[in-house]
């Protein structure tokens, strides 16, 4: 268990940036009063991973404000049965130049609901989501835009097991902050207090390794890491190391200005270049807030979500070690992996896009694998959420464990069907949630389901976390991917631009 912090207290409630925005007995509403105005888009504020958007424009320390204020009135009314209960909430940050502004509104909010916060600072998410999960907190907020530029910035919660807030929940904070939930406010000496616990991050690192150091080590392999300037850069070269891995990194500074720009899970040809360069054995790719990794082989080409499925669940299952050798994966995974999953004798399903989907339909299938094509992995028995640095030792792991290269295991796994993904972005938030809306934009994603045959399938969908339609097309050869593929996308930018 995580211990009660005993020297790292701060001196009151006031450090916390409060002069930004308005006093916070202000910003407490009675029942009657409701919520005091600012401004909220019409469209669903949590997205599929939470809040994010462009800071200053939807991202604001105002707004920061009141999500930790009202999120910490849920948390307390859903978790803590009694007075003298854990009013406990873990806090982390990536890099970004506005994280630290949006982390100490938010830290404010929460100690004026009258919660205690343990502020980790630069930190992977799976750090919080972890810390949270063993340390009897309410839960854990993390701030982070993940993969998106240096500009964005959003704001992950998840509950007291580690696991990303429920939807209902999230409606809950959602709708007390439009003023459709009355709460009873802080009052009298019940303010939280705020706390520096970086110590805590040494507890997450051991988790990652204690599991793996009882069988093997990664003595004699050498690995490329890029750390994309973002949360992963104090953590993973040092959990490698201990491993016995020889690591050279890339990006390894903490950089606002920097995450995730042409680096990182998102823009891998860096790391590819670096693994040829140094002959390193693998190399592995994270992204701004390291809850998802990406692969090098030798040869330099992209070992995928997909790919590191297949290995790990073949892994497992020769170990006795997944149920039904099922894999749950979301409808942008590669239909050549699906169909050498089952030839391999295992069990496929798909879900929407985001983590969430595939943790909730992993614990109602009670399957212990899972994940996404972009490289968020979970795997239940080491970890409660989707964690890069867990994903890159594990992968790194069986190919030591194997004696194989993963070149070897590449050759030996399976072939995509051509998959082509395009984004068009659009920045009006309305039309692009509502892009179904659209009868002509649906009738031309039929006549290109129609059009293929049952050779090809199309995915269009609205990115929860970014500005864009993403456009899907996977068929059985790369002529028609591509035709399709650029049909559908000038449709979109003739129907949802104009």
């Amino acid at each position: 268990m995580v211990s009660t912090p005993v020297k790292t207290q701060s001196s009151g409630r006031a450090e916390l940036g409060l002069s930004l925005v308005q006093p916070v007995k202000s910003l407490q509403p009675s029942p009657s009063q409701g919520y005091h105005s600012i401004a909220l888009p019409s469209t669903a504020l949590f997205g599929t991973d939470g809040i994010r958007g462009k800071v200053g424009e939807l991202l604001t320390a105002e707004l920061a404000l009141q999500v930790g204020l009202h999120c910490g009135q849920v948390l307390r009314s859903t978790f803590c049965e009694q007075e003298t209960g854990n009013k406990t909430v873990i806090v982390g940050q990536d890099p970004r130049n506005s994280s630290n502004m949006l982390a100490m509104a938010l830290s404010a909010g929460l100690t004026a609901a009258g919660l205690e916060v343990w502020d980790l600072g630069i930190c992977p998410t799976p750090g919080v989501a972890y810390l949270a999960s063993v340390s009897g907190a309410l839960g854990g907020v993390m701030i982070s835009a993940s993969h998106n530029p240096p500009e964005d910035n959003g704001i992950k919660i998840f509950g007291p097991s580690g696991t990303k807030l429920s939807k209902a929940l999230q409606a809950e904070i959602e709708a007390s902050l439009r003023g459709k939930r009355e709460f009873s406010a802080t009052t009298g000496n019940s303010w939280g207090k705020h706390y520096q616990r970086r110590d805590l991050l040494k507890d997450y690192a051991a988790s990652l390794t204690q599991p793996l150091q009882a069988g093997l080590d990664l003595r004699g392999m050498r690995v490329v890491l890029d750390l994309a300037w973002g949360a992963a850069v104090g953590i993973a070269p040092e959990v490698f190391t201990a491993m016995g891995a020889q690591v050279i990194c890339l990006h390894e500074l903490a950089d606002g200005d920097r995450i995730n720009v042409n680096c990182g899970s998102t823009h891998l040809g860096a790391l590819q270049a670096a693994v040829k360069t140094h002959q390193a054995d693998l190399g592995f790719a994270f992204d701004g807030d390291a809850d998802r990794a990406l692969a090098v082989d030798s040869q330099g080409r992209v070992v995928d979500g997909d790919y590191i499925l297949y290995f790990w669940g073949q892994h497992l299952a020769k170990a006795q070690k997944l149920p039904g050798n099922m894999i749950v994966a979301t409808v942008m995974a590669n239909l050549g992996f699906e169909l050498a999953w089952q030839k391999f004798g295992g069990q496929f399903l798909r879900t929407p896009v985001g983590d969430q989907y595939v943790h909730a339909e992993m614990v109602r299938q009670d399957a212990m694998l899972g994940g996404e094509q972009s490289g968020h992995i979970l795997c239940r028995h080491y970890g409660i959420s989707g964690d890069g640095l867990l994903t890159a030792l594990h992968l790194a792991a069986i190919v030591k464990q194997t004696g194989t290269s993963l070149k070897e295991m590449v050759d030996q796994s399976f072939q995509p069907y051509p998959q082509i993904l395009k984004n068009v972005r659009v920045e009006d938030r309305e039309v692009r949630l509502n892009w179904q809306n659209c009868d002509a934009l649906t009738n031309a994603i039929a006549q290109a389901e129609s059009a293929m045959a049952g050779q090809g399938r199309v995915l269009v969908r609205a990115s929860g976390t970014e500005p864009l339609i993403r456009v899907m097309v996977e068929a059985a050869n790369a002529e028609l991917t591509h035709h399709w593929a650029d049909k559908l996308v000038l449709t979109v930018q003739q129907l949802l631009l104009a």
